[in-house]
């Protein structure tokens, strides 16, 4: 559902959310249970949720994924560290 701004003399704005069908012109704010009027503007469509957004951009990838241009890159094997303990030398080797 849509949000919608309404401003009350005392508190300043507050956000309903109503169907589009069902908005008053005014309604009672929750701080000072005073009147607050609905001020004249597009409604809050634009607002979703994070899961949506997710949804959407997986949607989005499934019918065009990302051209890759490179093979991605791999870690290479840690390298063997080297001491100068002649007592290291002893040891035996993997």
């Amino acid at each position: 559902m849509p949000l919608y701004d309404f401003r009350c003399q005392t508190c300043g704005v507050i956000e309903e959310s109503f169907s589009m069908a069902d908005v008053p012109a005014a309604v009672t704010c929750p701080e000072c249970s005073g009147s607050a009027r609905r001020q004249l503007g597009a409604a809050g469509l634009h607002r979703q949720s994070a899961a949506k957004s997710l949804v959407e951009s997986t949607e989005r990838t499934a019918h065009e994924p990302p051209v890759v241009s490179s093979l991605p890159h791999t870690k290479r094997a840690p390298q063997p560290r080297i001491t100068r303990n002649p007592l290291h030398a002893k040891l035996p080797r993997p």
